[in-house]
């Protein structure tokens, strides 16, 4: 079997990086939140939109784009968004992630990311969080220049492992990413951590989790 991961949302806690710094810092206690959310939601815009229009950037350019609009909107200064982009570098994982990644290698699995994020973030972020040695790829749409939900993007795993999209199980968190991913052909599986409803979209998850704790 090969397990292929969306990156952040999925292995790694998106929010990891403002709830850091608001432990250390009494000014973020009450915006971070609404800052974390609101950076996480202009980084996915900015990259669909990005994809649509052809203008591309790399992730760690959107990731910080994005920032500066949260930033901007909830008043946080240049010291404090300069802290928060150098803490998304070192984003935690979940809790669960080391020991199921450990546990579908020790059945045989090959375990990789495919993710938005450039090769120097997915590189940092593995790293930080003690996951290089539980992965046999990092794989980033920079290959292809282009952010998934693309299709040029999705084949880069099937590129890499030189094989059919369905012997690929795809494990995403973002329901946009499933649909894409679905609809390329991979088995797909939704990590709902939040308890949403599915998205009112063709090509549906063929599996959902709460977590990842019983991915096989």
């Amino acid at each position: 079997m090969i397990y292929v991961f969306d990156a952040y949302g999925t292995l790694f806690d998106v929010d990891g990086a403002a709830r850091e710094a608001a432990s250390s810092d009494p000014t973020l206690t009450e915006t971070w939140a609404e800052l974390s959310a609101d950076w996480r939601r202009k980084q996915l815009e900015y990259s669909w939109l990005r994809a649509i229009t052809g203008d591309h950037a790399d992730f760690w350019q959107v990731t910080s784009d994005a920032l500066d609009w949260a930033a901007e909107r909830h008043g946080a200064s240049r010291e404090q968004a300069t802290r928060l982009l150098d803490l998304y570098r070192r984003l935690p994982a979940y809790p669960e992630v080391p020991a199921m990644l450990d546990r579908l290698r020790a059945a045989g699995g090959a375990t990789a990311i495919f993710s938005n994020g450039s090769p120097l973030m997915l590189a940092d972020a593995t790293q930080s969080a003690g996951l290089s040695d539980r992965l046999d790829a990092l794989l980033s749409v920079e290959t292809a220049g282009r952010f998934k939900p693309s299709d040029e993007g999705y084949r880069i795993v099937t590129d890499h492992f030189g094989c059919e999209a369905a012997q690929i199980t795809f494990v995403s968190s973002n329901g946009w990413d499933i649909y894409g991913a679905t609809r390329f052909g991979f088995q797909t599986v939704w990590v709902n951590r939040a308890g949403l409803p599915v998205d009112r979209l063709p090509n549906t998850p063929r599996r959902i989790l709460p977590d990842l704790t019983g991915l096989e």
